[in-house]
Protein backbone atom coordinates (compact mmCIF):
# COMPACT_ATOMS: atom_id res chain seq x y z
CA UNK A 1 0.00 0.00 0.00
CA UNK A 2 1.46 3.64 -1.22
CA UNK A 3 2.33 5.77 1.61
CA UNK A 4 -0.62 8.72 2.01
CA UNK A 5 -0.40 11.82 3.26
CA UNK A 6 -3.72 13.74 5.21
CA UNK A 7 -3.22 17.52 6.38
CA UNK A 8 -4.45 17.82 10.08
CA UNK A 9 -5.05 21.60 10.42
CA UNK A 10 -3.92 24.45 8.18
CA UNK A 11 -1.36 25.81 10.61
CA UNK A 12 0.30 22.59 10.82
CA UNK A 13 0.51 18.48 10.93
CA UNK A 14 -0.46 15.75 8.89
CA UNK A 15 -1.60 12.03 8.95
CA UNK A 16 0.39 9.39 7.48
CA UNK A 17 -1.30 6.64 6.41
CA UNK A 18 -0.43 3.35 4.75
CA UNK A 19 2.52 2.55 7.01
CA UNK A 20 3.01 -0.13 9.66
CA UNK A 21 5.31 0.91 12.16
CA UNK A 22 5.70 -3.40 13.16
CA UNK A 23 7.70 -3.80 10.05
CA UNK A 24 10.91 -1.83 8.93
CA UNK A 25 10.65 0.94 6.81
CA UNK A 26 12.74 0.91 3.61
CA UNK A 27 14.82 3.99 2.73
CA UNK A 28 12.21 5.31 0.27
CA UNK A 29 9.63 5.00 2.71
CA UNK A 30 11.49 6.72 5.19
CA UNK A 31 12.99 9.41 3.48
CA UNK A 32 9.25 10.16 2.25
CA UNK A 33 8.18 10.31 5.47
CA UNK A 34 11.31 12.71 7.08
CA UNK A 35 10.34 15.31 4.09
CA UNK A 36 7.08 15.07 5.24
CA UNK A 37 8.13 15.61 9.27
CA UNK A 38 10.56 18.58 7.59
CA UNK A 39 7.37 20.27 6.59
CA UNK A 40 4.74 19.93 8.67
CA UNK A 41 6.35 20.16 11.93
CA UNK A 42 4.16 17.27 13.36
CA UNK A 43 2.53 13.63 12.12
CA UNK A 44 -0.31 11.60 12.86
CA UNK A 45 0.35 7.68 12.57
CA UNK A 46 -2.89 5.55 13.57
CA UNK A 47 -3.61 2.15 14.73
CA UNK A 48 0.09 1.37 15.64
CA UNK A 49 -0.05 -1.89 17.34
CA UNK A 50 3.57 -2.15 18.04
CA UNK A 51 6.05 -3.11 20.58
CA UNK A 52 8.21 -0.86 22.73
CA UNK A 53 10.80 -2.18 21.17
CA UNK A 54 9.56 -0.87 17.67
CA UNK A 55 8.84 2.25 19.35
CA UNK A 56 12.21 2.82 19.86
CA UNK A 57 13.37 1.41 16.75
CA UNK A 58 11.44 3.68 14.37
CA UNK A 59 12.51 6.64 16.61
CA UNK A 60 16.14 6.19 15.91
CA UNK A 61 15.77 6.55 12.48
CA UNK A 62 15.71 9.94 13.26
CA UNK A 63 18.83 10.09 15.23
CA UNK A 64 20.51 9.56 18.91
CA UNK A 65 17.80 8.66 21.42
CA UNK A 66 17.91 10.10 24.89
CA UNK A 67 18.12 8.41 27.53
CA UNK A 68 16.51 10.93 30.21
CA UNK A 69 19.08 11.40 32.82
CA UNK A 70 17.37 15.04 33.04
CA UNK A 71 14.48 13.02 33.91
CA UNK A 72 15.19 9.56 35.96
CA UNK A 73 12.34 9.91 37.74
CA UNK A 74 9.71 9.86 35.06
CA UNK A 75 12.05 6.95 32.24
CA UNK A 76 11.09 3.30 32.03
CA UNK A 77 12.69 0.95 34.44
CA UNK A 78 13.94 -1.57 31.45
CA UNK A 79 14.23 0.76 28.87
CA UNK A 80 16.06 4.32 29.77
CA UNK A 81 15.12 5.47 26.09
CA UNK A 82 11.06 5.66 26.83
CA UNK A 83 9.59 8.33 29.33
CA UNK A 84 6.47 7.50 31.11
CA UNK A 85 3.55 10.17 30.86
CA UNK A 86 1.39 8.72 32.91
CA UNK A 87 -0.88 9.20 36.06
CA UNK A 88 -0.73 5.35 36.93
CA UNK A 89 0.42 5.53 40.88
CA UNK A 90 3.80 4.34 41.55
CA UNK A 91 4.64 1.28 44.00
CA UNK A 92 2.87 1.66 46.98
CA UNK A 93 0.27 4.34 45.86
CA UNK A 94 2.45 7.24 45.71
CA UNK A 95 1.31 9.75 42.93
CA UNK A 96 3.08 9.24 40.07
CA UNK A 97 5.71 11.60 39.12
CA UNK A 98 5.13 12.45 35.15
CA UNK A 99 0.77 12.73 35.99
CA UNK A 100 1.30 16.59 35.25
CA UNK A 101 3.73 16.35 32.62
CA UNK A 102 3.78 18.35 29.69
CA UNK A 103 1.00 20.87 31.11
CA UNK A 104 2.48 23.95 30.32
CA UNK A 105 2.87 25.13 26.44
CA UNK A 106 6.80 24.35 25.98
CA UNK A 107 9.15 22.53 23.69
CA UNK A 108 11.01 19.28 25.17
CA UNK A 109 14.04 19.23 26.47
CA UNK A 110 14.49 23.07 26.43
CA UNK A 111 15.85 23.28 29.89
CA UNK A 112 18.80 21.21 28.77
CA UNK A 113 22.06 21.81 26.52
CA UNK A 114 20.74 19.38 23.79
CA UNK A 115 17.27 20.49 23.05
CA UNK A 116 15.31 17.77 21.61
CA UNK A 117 14.83 17.23 17.52
CA UNK A 118 11.85 15.34 18.04
CA UNK A 119 9.38 13.26 20.30
CA UNK A 120 7.64 10.37 19.60
CA UNK A 121 4.49 10.03 21.77
CA UNK A 122 2.24 6.71 21.66
CA UNK A 123 -0.98 6.78 23.52
CA UNK A 124 -1.63 3.18 25.39
CA UNK A 125 -4.18 4.13 27.38
CA UNK A 126 -6.00 7.05 26.83
CA UNK A 127 -9.69 8.27 28.91
CA UNK A 128 -12.91 7.75 27.10
CA UNK A 129 -13.51 12.00 26.93
CA UNK A 130 -10.47 14.50 26.98
CA UNK A 131 -6.77 14.01 27.61
CA UNK A 132 -6.05 16.02 24.50
CA UNK A 133 -2.46 18.09 23.64
CA UNK A 134 -1.97 20.92 21.62
CA UNK A 135 0.25 22.13 19.42
CA UNK A 136 1.07 25.30 17.68
CA UNK A 137 3.39 26.09 14.75
CA UNK A 138 6.86 28.50 15.94
CA UNK A 139 8.04 29.42 12.32
CA UNK A 140 4.34 31.00 11.66
CA UNK A 141 4.86 32.74 15.00
CA UNK A 142 8.16 34.23 14.25
CA UNK A 143 7.19 34.53 10.88
CA UNK A 144 3.69 37.19 11.76
CA UNK A 145 5.76 39.25 14.45
CA UNK A 146 6.55 42.63 12.95
CA UNK A 147 9.99 43.35 11.99
CA UNK A 148 10.53 46.07 14.73
CA UNK A 149 9.17 42.90 16.99
CA UNK A 150 11.78 40.77 15.33
CA UNK A 151 14.97 43.04 15.31
CA UNK A 152 14.17 43.47 19.57
CA UNK A 153 14.35 39.83 20.04
CA UNK A 154 16.95 38.64 17.68
CA UNK A 155 20.16 39.30 20.42
CA UNK A 156 18.00 37.81 23.34
CA UNK A 157 18.06 34.86 25.71
CA UNK A 158 15.31 33.37 27.70
CA UNK A 159 16.60 31.24 31.12
CA UNK A 160 14.38 27.50 30.44
CA UNK A 161 13.90 25.94 33.37
CA UNK A 162 12.64 22.13 34.07
CA UNK A 163 9.58 22.99 36.55
CA UNK A 164 6.23 21.78 35.94
CA UNK A 165 2.66 23.43 36.32
CA UNK A 166 2.33 21.39 39.69
CA UNK A 167 4.51 21.83 42.01
CA UNK A 168 6.50 18.37 42.81
CA UNK A 169 4.57 17.70 46.49
CA UNK A 170 8.09 15.58 47.04
CA UNK A 171 9.95 18.63 47.81
CA UNK A 172 13.41 16.34 47.70
CA UNK A 173 12.38 14.83 43.85
CA UNK A 174 11.80 19.00 43.52
CA UNK A 175 15.23 19.64 44.67
CA UNK A 176 16.93 16.83 42.64
CA UNK A 177 15.47 18.24 39.34
CA UNK A 178 16.88 21.53 39.93
CA UNK A 179 20.22 20.05 40.98
CA UNK A 180 20.34 18.17 38.04
CA UNK A 181 18.93 20.42 35.41
CA UNK A 182 19.96 23.98 36.46
CA UNK A 183 18.81 26.94 34.53
CA UNK A 184 19.73 27.23 30.71
CA UNK A 185 19.70 30.47 28.63
CA UNK A 186 18.07 29.29 25.47
CA UNK A 187 18.02 32.30 22.36
CA UNK A 188 14.77 32.86 21.52
CA UNK A 189 14.81 33.14 18.01
CA UNK A 190 16.38 29.75 16.79
CA UNK A 191 17.48 29.06 12.70
CA UNK A 192 16.14 25.36 12.08
CA UNK A 193 19.56 23.34 11.45
CA UNK A 194 17.51 21.22 8.51
CA UNK A 195 15.00 24.05 6.59
CA UNK A 196 17.22 27.13 8.00
CA UNK A 197 13.83 28.83 8.64
CA UNK A 198 13.91 30.84 11.79
CA UNK A 199 11.51 29.94 14.66
CA UNK A 200 10.31 31.47 17.56
CA UNK A 201 11.54 29.37 20.72
CA UNK A 202 10.04 30.34 23.94
CA UNK A 203 7.04 28.93 26.41
CA UNK A 204 5.55 28.93 29.67
CA UNK A 205 8.96 27.19 31.47
CA UNK A 206 10.68 30.47 30.72
CA UNK A 207 11.57 32.12 33.90
CA UNK A 208 13.08 35.32 33.00
CA UNK A 209 15.02 37.06 30.20
CA UNK A 210 19.03 37.16 30.45
CA UNK A 211 20.59 41.00 31.66
CA UNK A 212 16.67 41.41 32.39
CA UNK A 213 14.38 41.61 35.88
CA UNK A 214 11.63 39.18 36.22
CA UNK A 215 9.36 42.25 36.29
CA UNK A 216 10.87 43.68 32.55
CA UNK A 217 10.81 39.81 31.75
CA UNK A 218 7.05 38.56 31.85
CA UNK A 219 4.99 41.40 29.70
CA UNK A 220 7.22 39.97 27.09
CA UNK A 221 7.38 36.52 27.65
CA UNK A 222 3.51 36.83 28.22
CA UNK A 223 3.18 38.11 24.82
CA UNK A 224 4.86 36.39 22.97
CA UNK A 225 3.67 33.02 24.35
CA UNK A 226 0.19 34.26 24.20
CA UNK A 227 1.09 35.51 20.40
CA UNK A 228 3.06 31.69 19.65
CA UNK A 229 -0.20 29.97 20.68
CA UNK A 230 -3.59 31.95 18.71
CA UNK A 231 -5.86 29.60 17.23
CA UNK A 232 -4.90 29.93 14.03
CA UNK A 233 -1.45 28.68 14.61
CA UNK A 234 -2.51 25.45 16.46
CA UNK A 235 -3.80 21.94 16.20
CA UNK A 236 -5.36 19.93 18.39
CA UNK A 237 -4.92 16.46 19.14
CA UNK A 238 -7.87 14.32 20.56
CA UNK A 239 -5.96 11.00 21.11
CA UNK A 240 -7.23 7.03 20.43
CA UNK A 241 -5.57 4.16 21.18
CA UNK A 242 -2.10 3.22 19.38
CA UNK A 243 -1.73 6.50 18.12
CA UNK A 244 1.99 8.17 17.66
CA UNK A 245 2.55 11.64 17.28
CA UNK A 246 5.74 12.70 16.24
CA UNK A 247 6.57 16.24 16.56
CA UNK A 248 9.44 18.86 15.40
CA UNK A 249 10.43 20.56 18.92
CA UNK A 250 13.04 22.59 16.77
CA UNK A 251 9.67 24.89 15.50
CA UNK A 252 6.80 23.42 17.45
CA UNK A 253 5.34 23.91 20.70
CA UNK A 254 2.96 21.55 22.34
CA UNK A 255 0.67 21.32 26.11
CA UNK A 256 -0.87 18.77 27.79
CA UNK A 257 -4.65 19.80 28.38
CA UNK A 258 -5.30 17.84 31.55
CA UNK A 259 -8.71 17.69 30.42
CA UNK A 260 -9.68 14.51 31.31
CA UNK A 261 -11.77 13.48 34.34
CA UNK A 262 -10.34 12.16 37.70
CA UNK A 263 -10.15 8.51 37.87
CA UNK A 264 -9.09 8.10 34.20
CA UNK A 265 -6.02 6.35 33.19
CA UNK A 266 -4.17 8.20 30.89
CA UNK A 267 -0.84 6.48 30.13
CA UNK A 268 1.67 7.35 27.06
CA UNK A 269 5.19 6.63 26.16
CA UNK A 270 7.47 8.97 24.76
CA UNK A 271 10.92 8.22 22.96
CA UNK A 272 13.17 11.69 22.59
CA UNK A 273 15.33 12.20 19.77
CA UNK A 274 18.38 14.58 20.77
CA UNK A 275 19.03 17.81 18.92
CA UNK A 276 21.96 20.24 18.19
CA UNK A 277 23.55 21.75 21.05
CA UNK A 278 21.98 25.23 22.11
CA UNK A 279 22.14 27.28 24.82
CA UNK A 280 24.53 27.87 27.46
CA UNK A 281 24.50 27.56 31.78
CA UNK A 282 24.04 30.21 33.51
CA UNK A 283 26.93 31.71 35.91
Amino acid sequence: MPITVRPLSHALGAEIQGVDLARSLSNAEFDQIHRTFLEKGILLFRDQKITREQHIAFSRRFGELDRHDSLPRDRHPDHPELLLVTNVPEEGGKESASKYTGQQWHSDMSFTLEPSLGSLLRGIAIPPVGGDTMFTNMYLAYDTLSDGMKKMIEPLYAIHTGRRKVTDPNTAREREQTRINPPIAQPIVRVHPETGRKALYIGEKVSCLVDMTPEESKPLIDYLVKHATRPQFCYRHQWKQDDIILWDNRCTMHIALGDYADGETRHLERTTVKGTPSGYYLQ
